[in-house]
């Protein structure tokens, strides 16, 4: 793999050697993980006793290591007893920001060799997937709220990321004969920077019996097109954004392909997103939560709505604005999450823009995981103006979702309204359309709101590929 510099603490001027080629390492860790999944694919069937053990033990053995490797955490966990500390009493702990991890990288990772300044160095010269000190992964991440956040995982902590994710295409395939009996062809339209979580998952884990092709959603749509026709995925995966386009391509007749599960990630999968998705193609619209923080955190219910968490593997605490926890039911403000399985980079109450709702009951299928709503946006999202007024994005989500004739939107604040970039397929009365989100505007507290609606041939993308669909006014806007 060749010499690598600045690996150790900031001010060291060693050489560290790296003996072990890319494809070795890569070989021997996918190894590994397979190892694991029968007994990761297993724990999707755990009664909710079982859950809460695993999720009990995993927790201090969590806050134990922190306290004795991480100079950061060791102060901020104080004088709890993680001896005894169970999930509830969590909220001893102060959260901690992406933020703070930025500013703290340094006392925050257990591994002594590792700094910012190391791991920055080490993802900008990334090409492709790569090891960093032969044994772990960096992964970074502009995130929906446009803050750049860097994440590094240990040996077990990358091979977990990918087991969150995996167990439960393992599961499917198990519980559908149709689906275990063709071959396994995946497509990815989604980033393909080596830097990003999903691009260096599906690179380091590469395996011989599924077939799975990156699409770089930068491509030109024709180009995705044909590579898709080409390839015939029996998974067709990706932005639900990037997929949406992808459906009115087949219902075009473009696109001449038969998948026999599409799985959204990366973006909010939209209600009306969905169905158009299903109708394309008939098939099962899974959506998967991953998050750079913590690998999959929640993926779609296999028999009905709304997703189950991964909660043996990652807490999640859905809270309010002050951090407060809201009861079942009710759409949190935002969530804390604690990664169970990462030990280089303990995140403990780690805040996370999503807004989630926390179902009552057990889910009808009998899995005793978590069960949540769909993830429909996040506390970003929110349009904030002059006097305090927060204008939720469902507020101009649900007109916008409802025609037909829009494939795709992007909503910019503006001073005293917003102005919506439209791509249009059909036929859309923007007269009434434009009345229709000025009364909703106007309804949520927003005096004599301002509307305008402009047609435009493509959207802009962050450079991970996703679209923003809420454009929020910062500061020098209204300048």
């Amino acid at each position: 793999m060749g010499w690598a510099r600045g690996l150790l603490r900031s001010g060291s001027r060693r050489w560290v050697r790296l003996v072990t080629d890319y494809d070795t390492l890569r070989r021997r860790h996918l190894a590994h993980a397979m190892a694991q999944l029968p007994g990761q694919v297993a724990r999707l069937d755990w009664p909710v006793e079982q859950i809460g053990a695993e999720r009990e033990l995993r927790l201090r053995r969590l806050l134990t290591l922190a306290k004795q490797r991480s100079s950061w955490h060791r102060d901020r966990l104080g004088g709890l007893d993680v001896d005894t500390v169970g999930a509830g009493q969590l909220g001893e702990v102060p959260p901690m920001t992406k933020d703070d991890l930025l500013a703290h990288f340094d006392g925050i990772v257990t591994d002594p060799r590792l700094s910012l300044r190391g791991v920055e160095a080490h993802l900008e010269a990334l090409t492709a997937d790569g090891y960093l000190l032969e044994e772990h992964h960096a992964i970074a991440s502009g995130g929906s709220s446009g803050r750049r956040g860097v994440y590094v995982y240990d040996w077990q902590g990358w091979a977990t990321y990918f087991l969150s994710i995996a167990r439960r295409h393992a599961h499917d395939r198990r519980e559908d004969p149709a689906l275990a009996a063709a071959p396994a062809v995946e497509a990815i339209v989604a980033a393909d920077k080596p830097t990003h979580g999903s691009s260096a998952q599906g690179r380091t884990f590469s395996n011989p019996q599924v077939r799975i092709e990156r699409i770089p959603i930068t491509l030109p749509i024709a180009q995705v097109v044909a590579r898709l026709n080409a390839l015939a995925p029996t998974t067709l995966r990706g932005y639900p954004s990037a997929l949406d386009q992808l459906g009115l391509e087949a219902c075009a007749g473009r696109l001449q392909i038969a998948p026999l599960r599409v799985r959204c990630v990366g973006e909010p999968l939209l209600p009306e997103v969905r169905d158009r998705l299903q109708r394309a193609w008939g098939v099962p619209v899974h959506s998967q939560w991953i998050a750079s923080e913590a690998g999959c955190l929640g993926y779609s219910c296999l028999r009905g709505r709304g997703l189950h968490l991964n909660d043996d593997l990652v807490i999640v605490e859905a809270v309010d604005a002050d951090g407060q926890p809201v009861p079942a039911g009710t759409r949190s403000t935002k969530i804390y999450i604690t990664n169970l399985f990462n030990d280089v980079l303990p995140l403990i109450r780690f805040e996370v823009t999503d807004q989630v709702t926390v179902t009552a009951g057990v889910c009808p299928c009998g899995c005793a995981h978590t069960w949540i709503e769909d993830i429909q946006g996040r506390l970003d999202d929110s349009l904030r103006y002059p006097g305090g007024l927060t204008v939720h994005p469902i507020v101009l989500r649900s007109p916008l979702g409802r025609q037909p004739g829009i494939a795709e939107y992007q909503v910019h604040q503006t001073p005293c309204g917003v102005r919506v970039l439209l791509r249009l397929v059909g036929e859309v009365d923007l007269g009434t359309l434009r009345a229709e989100l000025a009364n909703e505007l106007a309804a949520g507290g927003l005096v004599d709101p301002d509307v305008v609606l402009t047609p435009v041939d493509h959207l802009d993308r962050h450079a991970s590929g996703k679209l923003p669909r809420f454009v929020p006014l910062r500061p020098r806007d209204d300048a």
